[in-house]
């Protein structure tokens, strides 16, 4: 059993790990290709770690309330808001608990670690804790790295106990999502990113507008249509934690841009002012799709047409797309995340 360190010690290596937590947890959110497991990973790790400070930071907080502060109900809030996030990360990777009042217990974790942001900068503001030479001395970096392997093996222990008992979270993909409607495009959910609403469009009025070369073309529906359609299987992963693989049918972007010159981004924006720049270089393997599983898209899923974006997460597949445009702009101008 590992022996308590000093607080001082204590509150660096919670600092720490919850600074991991953070960056790993965007990481996992924006990991779409098998080579993000590691981040994901990594996420469950850190989540781990977290757990084996908690004793030791418990005897911390119990003497700090022993002191009057006006701010010791910050402090609270802060340590309720770790073990919620915490409870909230274990009830989706087991499957035991996957939504709260109809909320997605993966949004609820999201929406946890993001008011734990505020909170922790305020505390390393209100209670330095300086790090000193010593916090890199060989005993200390060996029981760091006793530290790390206790909350791996923790990790491995609560995997192997959710396979050996048969708990949903056994069946999640690389990302942590859940299957949900594959190959059954009527039974696939239909979240936004953030504050998105499905729009009214009406087929006959609705315009795709392609801009290259200083040039701007539009392009019905009925033009899409008459079109090369190709047909991809991918899989859609959305970041509220489902995913589902469909056969999607429709025009590859290649097709609509065939040279795209000295550009360095593509454009793509939706009806509802939805936005994201792709490199160039995923030209050749974004598709604009217009039916899934042999029928139309629903409104909900994009209709009247949507990108397919193979290997990226849900929030790069831009429903209801009425915009295509080649840029000068680098692709990574652009928010690690959409920001509505």
């Amino acid at each position: 059993m590992l022996r308590a360190p000093a607080p001082r010690v204590t509150n660096l290596a919670l600092l720490a790990v919850l600074a991991l937590a953070f960056a790993t947890g965007i990481g996992a959110v924006a990991a779409g290709a098998p080579g993000g497991r590691w981040t994901v990973l990594a996420h469950g790790i850190v989540g781990m770690a977290v757990i084996v400070l908690v004793p030791w930071k418990s005897l911390v907080i119990r003497r700090g309330l022993r002191r009057s502060r006006r701010t010791r109900w910050l402090s609270l809030l802060l340590a309720v808001l770790v073990v919620t996030t915490l409870l909230t990360g274990i009830a989706y990777t087991t499957g035991l608990v996957r939504s709260v009042a109809g909320i997605l217990v993966m949004w609820l974790h999201i929406a946890g670690a993001l008011a734990l942001l505020p909170l922790v900068v305020w505390h390393v503001l209100a209670r330095r804790v300086r790090p000193r030479r010593a916090d890199l001395s060989r005993r200390a970096l060996v029981r760091g790295g006793v530290f790390a392997a206790v909350a791996a093996g923790l990790y491995g222990s609560q995997a192997a106990a959710v396979s050996l008992a048969g708990l949903p979270g056994a069946g999640r993909r690389f990302t942590g999502s859940y299957a949900a409607g594959s190959f059954n495009p009527a039974a696939m959910p239909s979240y936004s990113w953030l504050d998105d609403t499905t729009p009214a469009i009406d087929p006959r009025d609705w315009r795709l507008a392609v801009v290259a070369g200083g040039t701007r073309r539009e392009l019905t529906l009925g033009d899409l249509d008459a079109a090369a359609v190709r047909t991809v299987r991918a899989t859609l992963d959305c970041t509220s934690g489902w995913y589902a693989e469909q056969d999607w049918a429709g025009v590859p972007v290649r097709a609509l841009l065939p040279d795209p010159g000295s550009a360095r981004s593509l454009l793509v924006r939706s009806r509802t002012g939805y936005w994201v720049r792709f490199p160039i270089r995923d030209l050749d393997h974004l598709l604009l799709a217009t039916g899934v599983g042999g029928v139309p898209l629903r409104p909900g899923h994009g209709y009247p047409a949507r990108l397919v974006a193979p290997g990226r997460r849900g929030f790069w597949w831009v429903k209801w797309v009425d915009h295509l445009e080649l840029t000068d702009t680098p692709w990574w101008w652009q928010p690690p995340f959409p920001l509505t």
